[in-house]
């Protein structure tokens, strides 16, 4: 590591910072948002982030976010990356989602480290370009809408159904009430789907910025799968993506989900890279 110094992002090394990541915009998406909410703190933003750089000299070497979530620069150097790791001693648990080159170093820190992996899987990153997109039409028997704080119960029951079903830890059996809180905060990113006067459909648009859209937490309830609720949810926030002017919109699938794939190769959406996910504490 000789010849790198770590310190935290400055608001005067934010356009360093976002050219450094632009040479790879799908897989630093994320990290990109968080460089840019350096410039943007406040109300409607929550709390400053927290974003390291990795200098040699003058020159950028990598970047990680640790807070308010943990994010490695999929483009960073080995040694930036194995520079960064003694940072997460300050952090109780995290998920981490990037490439393997990324994951695998890590994975080797935290086991040496006697942290706790909760999760290790593979999965796959879409994404979507306004040219190549075929969206599904607005369905008259459906109503897709912002949702709202009254769907809060209804957020937080699919949230954790969808922990569930990942075989992830539930994080409401621990802390309830932080839990509520942390869906409450994503409430104003999330579009729903009625049917029938019955909530269907939930997904969140957690990045939005001219870069990209990322989408997250996408889930349908059972009862009302393979009725088109998916298809006019995410179709809707991608008509929003590109209406605003933004690049792409993105996701990432559980490896060996044929029917994900079908429904986002069926919008036109394209993988372009096989990602792994920890989580750790």
């Amino acid at each position: 590591m000789t010849g790198l110094r770590v310190r935290p992002l400055r608001a005067r090394d934010i356009e360093t910072a976002l050219t450094y990541l632009d040479r790879s915009p799908l897989l630093n998406l994320v990290l990109a948002d968080l460089v840019l909410r350096l410039a943007e703190p406040g109300p409607g933003r929550g709390a400053a982030p927290e974003v390291l750089g990795a200098w040699r000299g003058h020159e950028l070497a990598g970047l990680a976010g640790l807070a308010p979530s943990v994010v490695f620069d999929a483009a960073a150097e080995p040694e930036a990356l194995e520079a960064f790791f003694p940072y997460l001693v300050r952090v109780g648990s995290g998920l981490v989602k990037s490439t393997e080159e990324v994951v695998a170093p890590l994975l080797g820190w935290l086991v040496a480290e006697g942290r706790r992996v909760l999760l290790d899987r593979i999965e796959i990153g879409f994404a979507l370009t306004p040219e190549s997109a075929r969206l599904s039409p607005p369905d008259p028997e459906l109503w897709v809408r912002d949702a709202g704080a009254g769907d809060l119960d209804a957020l937080v029951d699919a949230a954790r159904q969808s922990l569930l079903e990942e075989r992830r830890p539930d994080p409401f059996e621990s802390d309830p009430v932080g839990f509520r809180r942390w869906v409450r905060g994503r409430v104003r990113h999330a579009v729903v789907v009625e049917q029938n006067a019955q909530l269907g459909f939930v997904g969140y648009a957690d990045v939005q910025s001219a870069r990209g859209w990322l989408l997250q937490g996408i889930y349908t309830w059972p009862a009302e799968r393979r009725q088109g609720l998916a298809t006019a949810g995410v179709s809707e926030l991608c008509r929003r993506a590109f209406a605003r002017g933004s690049a792409h919109v993105q996701l990432a699938v559980i490896e060996d989900n044929p029917a994900a794939e079908r429904l986002y190769e069926g919008l036109g959406f394209r993988p372009f890279a096989r990602l792994r996910t920890l989580l750790f504490s």
